[in-house]
């Protein structure tokens, strides 16, 4: 975070991989992590040569809102303007050029960059979601690439964590698990059992984090959805399988009978 004004940049050691229209169209050994200024989550870099599409300079310029010029428009986390994995690939804040990739007759357009930084020459850095799958060795990676200066960490607790809305109790238990994603907040994950009944309802939501897995989501009536959790979560995750946790930017969190403000991040309502 300390860094986050600066282009950044980290070579892996591991094979990286993906596919388009049911073809590989990435393998590289060569892969760096990106992260653009003011980006919270990496994008895959790798040399052009490792790419089995055509690329071109970008047919169109996409800028959706001006976003990479007005600094109002950025989300805020631990105080700082980000841009979080909902502000499109096509908005850069680095110097290069746009590219589209190109598949035989199907065109994608600016779902690749090339930036001008020299540490990076011969590198194109390419957007995540356009690709159909990506690989770390064998190992399927979802959501964006992972990080390698990243963790979460779960650590079982007999904290008393009461979970309210508009004065009504939602949830209520003394077995919390605690999940630490720095530099987000720590979240709450409750059993299922510990949530008041009927306070609920599921939500057509589903979300992908490169380090827990798929997210189902939960919503009140009238409300937008306020928890999540995991039926199938990776394996750093497995221990949360089941439990729900709350947006601690969306509910009142009371832990140990003492009420937590309410964080500004990129989930917080607007």
């Amino acid at each position: 975070m300390g860094r986050l004004a600066e282009l950044r940049y980290e070579p892996t050691e591991k094979r990286i991989r993906a596919m388009l229209a049911d073809r590989p169209v990435i393998d590289s050994k060569r892969a760096m992590l990106v992260w653009e200024p003011k980006r919270v989550t990496p994008a895959y870099a790798v040399p052009a040569d490792d790419i089995d599409a055509e690329l071109s300079r970008a047919t169109s310029s996409e800028d959706p809102g001006g976003l990479a010029t007005s600094a109002d428009r950025a989300l805020e986390l631990v105080g700082r303007p980000v841009y979080d994995p909902s502000v499109p690939f096509s908005v850069h804040t680095t110097d290069g050029q746009s590219l589209d990739v190109r598949i035989d007759d199907e065109r994608h357009e600016n779902v690749a960059f090339r930036p001008t930084d020299p540490a990076l020459e011969g590198y194109v850095i390419l957007e995540f979601d356009t690709f159909d799958a990506w690989y770390e060795e064998d190992e399927l990676n979802v959501g964006h690439p992972r990080d390698p200066f990243h963790r979460i960490e779960i650590v079982h607790s007999s904290r008393s964590v009461r979970v309210e809305l508009g004065g009504a109790l939602i949830a209520e238990s003394t077995t919390p698990y605690l999940l630490f994603e720095p530099p987000l907040p720590v979240r709450y994950y409750l059993p299922a059992e510990d949530i008041v009944d009927g306070a609920l309802r599921p939500s057509e939501t589903r979300t992908r984090c490169a380090y827990k897995g798929e997210a189902a989501y939960w919503s009140t009536d009238g409300d937008q959805d306020i928890a999540w959790s995991y039926a199938e979560p990776l394996r750093e995750a497995r221990e949360v399988t089941g439990r729900i946790a709350f947006f601690n930017e969306r509910v009142d969190l009371i832990i140990d009978g003492q009420p937590l403000n309410r964080p500004v991040t990129p989930w917080s309502k607007r």
